[in-house]
């Protein structure tokens, strides 16, 4: 009997990643490009320092908690929480691979109480960013569309007592300028980041396209005393 030969780990921009069979958006850019979504990572390192903490919901295979775990070193700490069986073994791998120390990752949901959730047909525990008692926060960065809304009512303490920067995915255009407004509500300035999601400047300089014209619809927010300025984008 013949053994299958094992499929070679993929170079990622900012590490190894074991490959996947998934035909979610960001396993084929990680496979083709090397990288995903990386006008995110562009917009945010300007705000990444050495020894901050981040809460990364979704963990989109560690494509992004590569370069966070980096972007924070040895000091800071960046918690991911995925709330899905197979992608959360997909990302702990590629952190393991890794060997990412300042990395925590939580199978869960993050929203607006405690208790068992259903997501995509699985049950998995439900907690809140409160629950987390972070002793600081200087990044939340929301990965999935539709999350942010029961997340933030989860997490009113912890966004009140340490303001950190917000980055999310918007839920769609019923439920956008709802979410807009809930940040705002809790004393945070918001502007509008559509980021294209083909780099042409991609890691593995790969010229072919597979995501014409498909852009990311997310936010970006600063607490209004932060003094923080996004002057290139849209401010909403």
């Amino acid at each position: 009997m013949t053994r299958a030969s094992t499929p070679p780990l993929l170079s990622t921009r900012y590490g190894i990643a074991a490959p996947s069979t998934s035909d979610a958006a960001v396993a084929r850019s990680l496979q083709l490009y090397g990288e995903w979504a990386e006008y995110e990572t562009d917009l945010l390192s300007g705000a990444m320092t050495d020894g901050q903490h981040v809460v990364e919901v979704g963990g989109e295979h560690g494509a992004h908690t590569l370069w966070l775990a980096r972007a924070v070193g040895d000091a800071g700490v960046v918690h991911v929480i995925e709330p899905c069986r197979l992608p959360f073994q997909q990302l702990c791998a590629n952190v393991a691979l890794n060997q990412l120390a300042n990395v925590q990752t939580h199978l869960a949901w993050l929203g607006a109480s405690e208790g068992m959730e259903t997501i995509a047909g699985e049950t998995v525990r439900g907690t809140t960013l409160d629950s987390l008692d972070l002793p600081a926060l200087h990044l939340l960065k929301v990965n999935l569309p539709g999350a942010l809304p029961g997340l933030l009512e989860g997490g009113t303490r912890t966004l009140s007592e340490h303001r950190p920067l917000i980055y999310a995915r918007l839920g769609g255009p019923a439920s956008a300028e709802q979410e807009v407004d809930a940040v705002k509500a809790l004393g945070y300035r918001v502007w509008s980041h559509t980021p294209p999601l083909f780099n042409p400047e991609n890691h593995a300089a790969t010229a072919r396209n597979i995501f014409p014209g498909l852009v990311s619809c997310n936010l970006i927010a600063a607490h209004a005393e932060s003094g923080v300025e996004f002057e290139s984008i849209n401010e909403l």
